[in-house]
């Protein structure tokens, strides 16, 4: 076991240098264009979600993702509550999701009343392994003329949910197959993946509607925020009302005309938002850099392995992340703690949802690939200045 800890160890010092001070996982960097952005929105008293400062942020995110169009709330899990809304998941509904992932994606389905449904994960790729999810869906599902049935529980199977785990895209294509064979609607949680694209086509863009966040430990930050990339105009236009309280638009009043959501996202961080922007090319073509020297440092490492990025996609390399070959929760856990020791902040997968105590009892079928990457997986420091160290 130490063996294998101090190789990772010297593996990470050779591709980033001495820790001296500890080395977070990710962390956001501001410049003067940032502060400015802010200072301008502060002194124009648009504050709030009204204003100039959100536009200009969806206009710029819809430029930068080929989406439609986009609309901007306050943080990732709201984007993917209003996903699923949108792709017209109901109380008593399962969604189809993989049981590794943090754990927003099952709480959106809760949001909505509905049950997750736990599929397993390719532990190359680290998302939904379509096809394990192929051959469990011929022997769960039945169709109806309502939709597809789960034969096992009689609930309605409304959607299918992919992630794009650490920024490495998933196999949108299998996916979108199994969704359009089955009458799935299909979302995209995208909350890791701006930058990433399947196939040329930016992640989050495939199904009904995507999901991006931009916590203060994504590539780009607002802060607290996120959004929803949609192609459809009237399902825009609907995720605009739902997000704003579902206010009527017209006459001096407020009239409401369903149970909506105060989501939109405030112009302070739209203005910080829109700025960010400005640097994601560069903040990926540094990270990618990181992403290769971690490649060339692992290359000599017996015993672990770096994730890599698929042929079919580019990943943003928002986290570098490297599998042990033994799926040891307490070999891995050795060398997150020999790393954090060295100054190296190292951390291991989430927990799988079926293993959280509120999802135990969720539908599932068998779960090895999701079981193999917690019992292996490390996530390594990788902020994109690590990349000039």
């Amino acid at each position: 076991m130490t063996e294998i800890s101090d190789d990772i160890l010297a593996a990470i010092e050779q591709a980033i240098g001495p820790a001296g001070a500890p080395v977070p996982l990710h962390e956001p960097e501001f410049g003067a264009a940032d502060r400015t952005a802010v200072q301008d929105c502060l002194t124009s008293g648009w504050v709030s979600s009204a204003g100039p400062y959100v536009e200009r942020f969806e206009e710029a995110l819809a430029e930068v993702t080929a989406a439609r169009h986009v609309v901007a709330v306050v943080n990732g899990t709201a984007a993917l509550h209003i996903c699923l809304r949108l792709a017209g998941v109901r109380p008593g509904d399962e969604v189809l999701m993989p049981s590794l992932t943090f754990v927003a994606s099952a709480n959106a389905v809760s949001y909505c009343d509905a049950v997750a449904h736990f599929v397993d994960s390719d532990p190359e790729r680290l998302a939904i392994d379509p096809d394990a999810l192929a051959a469990y869906l011929e022997t769960v599902c039945e169709d109806t003329p309502e939709g597809t049935v789960n034969r096992m529980t009689g609930r309605s199977i409304r959607a299918l949910l992919a992630v794009h785990v650490l920024g490495v895209p998933a196999d949108m294509a299998a996916l979108q197959e199994l969704a359009a064979h089955y009458r799935l609607a299909l979302v995209e949680d995208a909350a890791e993946s701006l930058g990433s694209y399947f196939a040329g086509r930016h992640t989050g863009t495939f199904g009904i509607a995507g999901a991006l966040s931009f916590n203060g430990n994504k590539v780009i930050t607002t802060g607290g925020g996120g959004a929803v990339l949609i192609d459809d105009s009237e399902i825009a236009a609907y995720a605009r009302h739902l997000t704003t309280t579902a206010r009527r638009e017209g006459g001096v009043g407020f009239v409401h005309d369903e149970v909506g959501f105060n989501y939109r996202l405030p112009g302070l961080n739209a203005a910080l938002g829109r700025a960010q922007l400005d640097s994601l090319g560069d903040q990926l073509a540094r990270k990618r850099k990181l992403a290769e020297r971690y490649r060339a440092a692992f290359g000599s490492v017996d015993g672990a392995t770096l994730v890599a990025e698929p042929a079919d996609g580019s990943s943003n390399h928002w986290l570098n992340g490297v599998m042990l070959d033994a799926a040891d929760p307490m070999l891995r856990d050795q060398v997150i703690e020999t790393t954090n020791a060295a100054g190296y902040l190292t951390r291991p997968a989430w927990t799988p949802m079926h293993l959280l105590p509120m999802y135990r009892d969720c539908p599932r079928m068998a779960l090895p690939g999701a079981e193999r990457i917690f019992a292996s997986l490390l996530c390594l420091p990788s902020s994109a200045r690590l990349a000039a160290a």
